[in-house]
């Protein structure tokens, strides 16, 4: 497969891997652009979309927000080698990061359609030319990556100073923790029950490390017992063809959102949460409070994530 002409590229910023690796720089540089979706029973959704019969209560909900950041973006070979793809560089791209946000790009409600695209759902950037087969990238904020030839904090850097996509305050927690990495929110019809008889309007899903020690203001180096990152390995994906579906009903298919038995509404990476070991599990992380928690189940492999034909979100263009 021989990847089409797209878009202007970037410089190219290449980590290391625990696979076979292409070297940068054997071959002329092409370009790339890797494009994401949002769905529910396999249909497109984005911004304000309804969202009928959701989650293991089958409420009906409305799509508050959904973006996350990826990073380690890469190309796959027949041979299994891992090209890396150099992210070109702008307000959604930094360094080798991402962010994808599929709210309604003009601030509004509505659903996305041809006139009122999600803010960004596509990456570009470029690779050594040749014939790829697959793709992988992870979903989080690392704690650094290498730019200029210097290590630069990435998930525990000041959001206030931070350039973007890293400057965007609703995806920090605080200089600690870091960023959220993943933010999925819903709107139940009839509000969330929750366990002290009150009511709350939005179940959110929020990850991000957790169990953070050590005070980067001061320099010190921060450690999280919980990373929770994963990483997502598409053997065939066809970036001419296909796109990477992001899909909510396997996200939700164990976790009723019309209700929270606890903790912060919905799941927000706490280990004491209740509602978090059905969505770690759908993600395909070990549950909070066991062993390995915040670790991938099983290298590669997340259920929310998959390959799907290009159909417009709603008509958004990526």
């Amino acid at each position: 497969m021989r990847l089409p002409l797209v878009v202007a590229l970037g410089s190219a910023l290449a980590l290391g891997a625990s696979v076979p690796s292409i070297a940068a720089g054997l071959a002329s540089p092409q370009p790339v652009m890797i494009s994401f979706s949002l769905t529910l029973d396999g249909k497109p959704v984005g911004c304000a979309a309804p969202l009928p019969k959701l989650g293991a209560s089958k409420v009906d909900a409305k799509l508050r927000e959904a973006r996350f950041y990826v990073y380690d973006v890469k190309l796959i070979d027949k041979k299994g080698g891992r090209a890396p793809i150099a992210l070109a560089q702008n307000d959604w791209q930094y360094a080798n990061l991402a962010l994808l946000d599929f709210r309604d790009a003009r601030g509004g409600s509505a659903p996305c359609s041809p006139t009122n695209p999600p803010k960004n759902s596509a990456i570009t950037g470029s690779t050594p030319a040749g014939d790829y087969v697959g793709l992988e990238f992870s979903v989080g904020v690392p704690v650094e990556s290498q730019i200029d030839g210097k290590t630069v904090a990435l998930n525990h850097s000041n959001v206030e100073t931070a350039p973007p996509p890293l400057d965007v305050q609703a995806m920090s927690w605080n200089w600690q923790a870091g960023r959220r990495f993943f933010s999925v929110e819903v709107d139940p019809s009839n509000f969330v029950a929750l366990s002290d008889g009150a009511k709350a309007r939005t179940w959110m899903v929020h990850l991000g490390s957790s169990g953070c020690k050590g005070n980067p203001a001061t320099g010190e180096i921060v450690s999280c017992a919980q990373p929770n990152r994963f990483t997502v390995t598409l053997d065939r994906f066809d970036p001419k063809t296909e796109q990477v579906n992001l899909d909510l009903t396997t996200l939700f298919k164990e976790s009723d959102v019309s209700m929270d038995k606890g903790g912060a509404v919905g799941c927000m990476s706490a280990l004491d949460d209740p509602e978090c070991p059905a969505i770690f599990k759908a993600i395909g992380l070990n549950p909070p409070g066991g062993a390995g928690a915040g670790l991938q189940t099983k290298p590669g492999v997340s259920s929310i994530f998959s390959a799907r034909p290009v159909v417009a979100v709603s008509g958004a263009k990526p």
